[in-house]
């Protein structure tokens, strides 16, 4: 049985959230995600649904028009579709296990590439 160990995979980037590879398969994606204060996956919506486990930190979970507030032991689903993304608090550090099924296409992740790139946490508003 594979094992992720979220310790061992902790890796944090000054510039821009970590993801580290869990597990993947063609239909399922899991992630070991990292945020410094502040730092986040931009708003996108690709056709999976998502799961966040929030092992530390606090932050906000969108979810189409919401904004979750999360905390150590959260766990947040946003279904397929529906526009989501994660940020940390500007105050303190995020780190979540994330699932996607199933993983989302090169092309879904476009607003994602273009978010980080140009700062922005809803680069989508544009799309709509």
């Amino acid at each position: 049985m594979p094992r992720i160990d979220f310790d061992a995979e902790r890796v944090y980037d000054d510039d821009r959230f970590s993801a580290q590879a869990g597990f993947r398969s063609e239909r399922v994606k899991v992630i070991c995600g990292f945020f410094e204060p502040g730092q986040f996956i931009p708003v996108h919506a690709p056709s999976s649904d998502l799961v966040v486990d929030v092992r530390s930190g606090t932050g906000i979970v969108r979810e189409g028009e919401t904004d979750h507030r999360v905390e150590s032991g959260d766990v947040i689903t946003v279904p397929a579709d529906t526009k989501r993304g994660i940020k940390a608090d500007d105050d303190s550090r995020l780190e979540a296990l994330l699932v996607t099924a199933p993983p989302p296409t090169d092309e879904e992740h476009d607003p994602v590439r273009r978010g980080l790139a140009t700062g922005e946490f809803e680069p989508m508003a544009v799309d709509d």
